[in-house]
């Protein structure tokens, strides 16, 4: 007898990314795989008494999208947050900020996202003053886009006990003003870490980000389940984009077990993957975690096996750490946040477990410090199929392309990120960045040249997560000057950096990534044909309807 389909989508333009059968018309599913790719004929002939039949109408239906590189737990609390973006001006930021604080009086502490380095306009900058005069009553804490900056005002500072300071590891600064106090700047996760505590959640959301640790104080059955609750949230909104797995780029067991029971309950919308986050502490402690977080879950929904190190900060305050010394600033050129040595003898410990490594690094002196420690693991373990990652790759040394295909380094980049993508100013960062460095600036195309592993992603939430934003910049970014290198990507390759290599970033390139027989029924239909659509207007894209693992996850009311 014919075996049958549950669900069957035909009359489609089909990109499968599959090279062995680039196009189709429709496709089968039955039990969470893709079972048939081909024609209507050949595919409707599954068709059973109960197979969900669905009529693409000559729209794209593509293998759902896979975000590689977020922060699920922080983004889906910040939905609910006042975001600042593209605002600017003292009196537009104290009205909304106003506004909003009226409306929710029992916040402990009033926290506002994607505040832009630049959002008082040239010439005067955030500081405890600013927010006082804005909010003098309440802790009141201002979020920068890139989530590497706080800017606090007096009574936040004060509840939070850095008003007066605090000693912290390189990298991590509580800016001192000339009166002996705290000027509200909080540069980096552990200057910041004590601010995100006063909030309702106790920053339970940002622990996988600001230490890597689980909550000192084991939560409340109660509180798990509104932890539980507001994950759901960000994994519906991912799945509202076409989104069928994350890659999660913060981490601790506590962020994995919530995910683990919402896959037991049937509510984990998206696969996922969630590593173990370094700070610092005793390395062995720490790569312990990692191990028993990738042996603790395993399954096609839910995997780790990671571990995520910072290595610098941003280019925007001054704390990603550059080969020469910042424009204005001829003694400082950054400070790495381990020691090169040090960070050598972690890598090589964190690679001989077995373990991936994923390095945020945006600097081109710390993107060298990152390829010395993987050549040091190499040497020390030998040459393995590591899949090592670095994150952002913002400025890369002329001779560092070259070592990142010989190590077989993943780049991990965002299209969003560059300087005028994505409602982004131009400034302070072209100029941080350096004319001089202009030509190695993300530098998505040299990537490509050389050979290596190119995934694109948002960073969610210092960027929207929607992925079509991400590809409409990926492939319309015009170079800062005439002479400089153009970066587009084209639509197959934007494609491929958000499905097939994203899911050979992960190891999952047998299962997912394209649509083929046997392959994870993890798929996405789109509001039009993407073969028809001009690059500018990639951003204009919905999902209709998402699939993940068979089951429809997202399914607009327009289908």
């Amino acid at each position: 007898m014919t075996p049958t389909a549950d669900t069957i989508l035909f009359n489609a333009a089909l990109i499968t990314m599959d090279p062995a059968r680039p196009s189709a018309t429709a496709l089968a599913i039955e039990g969470g795989k893709i079972v048939s790719v081909g024609t209507d004929d050949e595919v409707l002939a599954l068709k059973g008494p109960s197979t969900k039949l669905i009529d693409a109408k000559g729209r794209t239906v593509m293998p759902g999208l896979n975000e590689s590189h977020i922060h699920l737990f922080v983004g889906a609390v910040e939905l609910s947050q006042l975001s600042l973006f593209e605002q600017s001006g003292f009196e537009t930021i104290k009205g909304l900020i106003h506004t909003y604080a009226a409306e929710k009086p029992d916040l402990p502490i009033v926290l506002c996202g994607s505040a832009d380095y630049t959002i008082l306009g040239e010439g005067r900058s955030l500081d405890r003053h600013v927010l006082d005069e804005i909010l003098p009553d309440r802790p009141l804490a201002l979020m920068s886009p890139d989530h590497h900056t706080v800017w606090a005002n007096t009574a936040a500072l004060d509840k939070a006990g850095l008003l007066h300071g605090r000693a912290l590891s390189a990298g991590n600064a509580v800016v001192m003003g000339d009166d002996g106090l705290a000027t509200g700047e909080l540069q980096e996760a552990e200057a910041f870490g004590p601010i995100y505590e006063l909030t309702a959640s106790g920053g339970r959301d940002k622990l996988g980000m600001v230490s890597g640790l689980d909550p000192a104080t084991p939560p409340s059955p109660e509180e798990r389940a509104a932890d539980k609750d507001v994950l759901e949230r960000g994994l519906r909104h991912l799945a509202s984009y076409g989104i069928t797995s994350f890659q999660n780029m913060d981490g601790n067991r506590y962020t994995l077990e919530l995910l683990a029971e919402l896959e037991r309950e049937g509510r984990l919308l998206c696969r996922g993957r969630v590593p173990a986050r370094y700070i610092s502490g005793r390395v062995e402690e720490a790569l312990d975690r990692a191990e028993e977080m990738r042996d603790a879950c395993d399954t096609p929904m839910l995997t780790s096996g990671a571990v995520k190190f910072f290595i610098d900060g941003v280019l925007d305050s001054y704390t990603a750490v550059m080969s020469a010394p910042y424009e204005g600033r001829p003694d400082w050129s950054g400070a790495p946040r381990f020691e090169p040595e040090f960070f050598k003898s972690v890598c090589a410990q964190a690679d001989a477990r077995g373990l991936q490594i994923a390095v945020h690094s945006i600097g081109d002196r710390a993107t060298q410090i990152v390829l010395d420690a993987f050549a040091e693991a190499r040497a020390q373990n030998g040459a393995r199929d590591s899949r090592h990652r670095i994150e952002h790759l913002e400025v890369v040394r002329e001779e560092d392309f070259a070592r990142l295909k010989e190590l077989g380094v993943t780049a991990s980049m965002q299209p969003p990120h560059p300087p005028g993508q994505c409602g982004l100013p131009f400034e302070p960062t072209i100029t941080r960045i350096g004319k001089a460095n202009w030509p190695r600036a993300y530098a998505w195309r040299r990537m490509r040249d050389e050979g290596i592993p190119l995934i694109l992603s948002s960073d969610w939430p210092v960027s929207s997560v929607d992925p079509w934003a991400s590809i409409h910049s990926a492939m319309t970014r015009q170079p800062w000057h005439e002479s400089q290198p153009d970066n587009r990507q084209t639509l197959d390759e934007a494609l491929q950096a958000y499905t097939t290599t994203a899911a050979y970033a992960e190891f999952a390139e047998g299962s997912k990534g394209m649509l083929r027989e046997g392959y994870l029924a993890d798929v996405v239909l789109l509001d039009r044909d993407l073969s028809a659509t001009a690059a500018e207007e990639m951003a204009e894209v919905r999902a209709l309807l998402t699939v993940c693992d068979g089951r429809i996850t997202h399914e607009d009311a327009a289908l």
